[in-house]
């Protein structure tokens, strides 16, 4: 697809504006800021009242003021290093411009005695004396139209000034021509947004600060254009995978009746509901890309056998893939009665199975003697081939981006994919991470699932916990201990997985294990093993443990400098307890003084064991990059639309742009070509390499 060519004059080089050179150009960079369009989206973040007034007497100092004067007698200083004042009248009064390190010659002619200008700037009562230390503005009375009302005040980057940011958004306003729409007409229509240029002109032009605010309709409709081209990348991603044929998979019920039998509990409604879904996708011909969201706890992993038993009903086959082998072992381990129930045989593949163990695994996979697979990434290499994969799930999300769901969707050539995690997530960051998806929510918890007592604890308590720990491991129980960092450091005084493990093994003797993410797989799996096998009755460990472990007789969680962690993860590690039948505690140590952000997250996490609304709550006090961890989210960084508080945009941005592909697959409508011009405007590469596939 090539560039429109009105946006040539937006992709010439920076140094073409007038006023930017090698230099400006460099400082430019570091913002982000590389071609003329960037600093269209390069918006004021305040503005500064310039409006004039007669006197000074209108105003109480310390204020911004504009004010015409006449110039009266200059002051040079009488000895070094002293102010450079120049005395000046208003309508009413006189007043003192005070220059330091100034040259004579160059404020007389800037500022003439007897001559008259408009001067700008902050005014300050020094000495019982009103002054203003270099103006921002002096001006002749014929420039002074050139001064807006309100003067726009940008983000600085080293090396750049006001000024040269402002001439340079200027020059790059210039170049703007005006593009045909690519918002809906309705919807336009409706929210009252003004048109593309029109919209950047005002944000670049305030008049007050109504017009700063994310509600101003310029700045709205801004946003909009963000939200909306990253729904349409989003959007031709799930096209293709879409577009790409499925197969037709249509279960027959035999199999899952035989599960739902084997099992002492009805599913939740919303578990139903899921399947529902799940079963509706796997029988229309196009393939599937569902995620599935649940809480921890949610009971995720039936709604997974079940779809995976439509596959097999069909005559298919399926598999699970896992993050890690521990987990591939909990899916197996926790799939297995239930497989067995239905009569489906269930195998494991990891890294660790080798020759003739695996190569017997790999032909009956093959022969289609293997109905479903559980597995790691293992089951990503070339010689592992299934008769007829119909359905692949994939178990924790993040660490799996959209490039990876595509490379999974061309494993078995026509297979549905259905991602599953039990991070939820508020949903305009679900559009934002997942919008080429389709979403389940699993938003109650099965029949049983006993509350987890949540206590908050002052680390000064330590002793009282350790001896609470020692009578339950007497009674038989099990404990988590979970620690901040793996070794001390001189840095930061966080209790160490290694100190700790040390300091309760002194106290409760050897039925301490340890789990960190320094130690060999192998030493980890083997760890976990034994306190999964009741070996260990305590396991000192770092996050690791944070995805998915299942330990039914675990009842106590403790978490040592709780107000370090985000909020999602705190509510990860409580779901490891509270799996089993007796009562559950999680214990939120924490250093005090508690910062007030500190004691709000653990407050919300023991007032609430809803995870939606922790997320929400997590969203709304560290904000989105930060909530699903920058670097691996693969969130779009936005210019002018925020995530937090626009998630309703998202919500339309998705709608609409789902239902323009959905009117015109390669954008070639006259929307869908001013639409093109957004994607380049806003560096959407993705849909622009995915047009031009397509």
């Amino acid at each position: 697809m090539t560039r429109p060519e009105a946006l040539f004059p937006l992709f010439a080089d920076l140094e073409t504006l007038e006023g930017v050179g090698p230099k400006t150009a460099q400082a430019f960079g570091a913002l982000g800021v590389t071609k003329p369009k960037d600093l269209l989206y390069l918006l004021p973040h305040a503005a500064i009242d310039r409006s004039r007034k007669p006197s000074i007497r209108d105003v109480v100092p310390p204020c911004t003021i504009t004010v015409e004067v006449d110039v009266g007698a200059h002051v040079p200083p009488r000895q070094k290093g002293k102010p450079y004042r120049v005395m000046v009248r208003d309508a009413a009064t006189e007043f003192q411009l005070v220059f330091f390190h100034a040259r004579g010659d160059y404020l007389q002619k800037l500022l003439p005695t007897g001559q008259r200008r408009l001067i700008s700037g902050k005014l300050e009562i020094f000495d019982s004396i009103a002054q203003i230390v270099h103006p921002d503005h002096v001006l002749r009375l014929d420039e002074a139209k050139d001064l807006p009302l309100w003067e726009p005040v940008y983000p600085l980057g080293a090396g750049l000034g006001q000024r040269a940011l402002a001439k340079g958004a200027e020059g790059a306003l210039a170049r703007a021509s005006d593009l045909p729409e690519w918002i809906d007409g309705p919807l336009l229509a409706r929210e009252g947004w003004p048109g593309w240029q029109v919209a950047l002109r005002a944000a670049h032009a305030p008049e007050g600060a109504a017009d700063l605010a994310m509600t101003a309709p310029a700045r709205q409709r801004l946003a909009y254009d963000e939200l909306f081209a990253h729904q349409l990348t989003l959007s031709l991603a799930r096209s293709q995978l879409r577009r790409a044929k499925g197969q037709v998979t249509r279960g027959t019920g035999a199999l899952q009746a035989k599960v739902l039998q084997s099992l002492p509990y009805a599913p939740t409604t919303a578990q139903t509901r899921a399947v529902g879904e799940i079963a509706l996708d796997m029988e229309s011909p196009l393939r599937m890309n569902r995620l599935l969201q649940g809480d921890v706890g949610a009971g995720k992993t039936l709604v997974g056998l079940l779809s995976l038993l439509i596959a097999v009903e069909a005559g298919g086959q399926g598999v699970m893939m896992a993050p890690t082998e521990i987990l591939a072992r909990q899916h197996y381990e926790g799939l297995a009665p239930l497989a067995a129930a239905a009569g489906v045989r269930l195998e494991i593949l990891t890294g660790r199975d080798k020759g003739g163990e695996r190569a017997a695994k790999l032909a009956a996979l093959a022969q289609g003697e293997i109905g479903i697979l559980v597995g790691t990434h293992a089951v990503f290499q070339k010689d592992v081939v299934f008769q007829d994969l119909r359905l692949a799930i994939v178990d924790e999300q993040h660490r799996f981006g959209v490039a990876q769901r595509m490379e999974l969707g061309a494993k078995g050539e026509m297979a549905d994919v259905l991602v599953m995690t039990a991070t939820p997530i508020p949903r305009s960051l679900a559009l934002a991470s997942y919008g080429d998806m389709d979403v389940s929510v699993l938003d109650e918890k099965p029949a049983g699932r006993k509350p987890i007592k949540t206590v908050l604890v002052s680390s000064t308590r330590l002793d009282e916990v350790v001896d609470h720990m020692a009578r339950a491991v007497a009674e038989g129980r099990q404990a988590y201990w979970v620690c901040p960092l793996v070794e001390d450091s001189e840095v930061l005084d966080y209790a160490s997985a290694e100190a700790r493990f040390a300091s309760l093994r002194a106290a409760l003797g050897d039925c301490v294990g340890l789990v960190h993410g320094q130690m060999a797989p192998a030493d980890k799996d083997a760890a976990m093993a034994r306190f999964v096998a009741g070996e260990t009755k305590v396991l000192v460990a770092t996050t690791v443990i944070e995805v998915g472990v299942n330990v039914p007789n675990a009842s106590i969680m403790v978490i040592e400098r709780a107000e370090i962690f985000g909020l999602a993860q705190l509510h990860q590690l409580r779901g490891r307890v509270g799996r089993g039948s007796a009562a559950s505690t999680c214990l939120l140590m924490y250093q005090a003084p508690l910062s007030e952000s500190g004691e709000r997250r653990l407050t919300v996490l023991r007032d609430t064991e809803d995870g939606f609304r922790i997320a929400e709550e997590d969203l709304a006090m560290r904000g989105a990059g930060d909530l699903i961890g920058t670097a691996q989210s693969g969130l779009p960084r936005f210019r002018v639309a925020d995530l937090e508080r626009q998630a309703g945009l998202m919500a339309i941005a998705q709608t609409d742009a789902r239902r323009l592909l959905a009117d015109d697959p390669t954008l070639d409508s006259p929307r869908g070509r001013a639409a093109r011009h957004l994607l380049w405007l806003l560096d959407q590469d993705r849909a622009i390499r995915l047009l031009s596939v397509g």
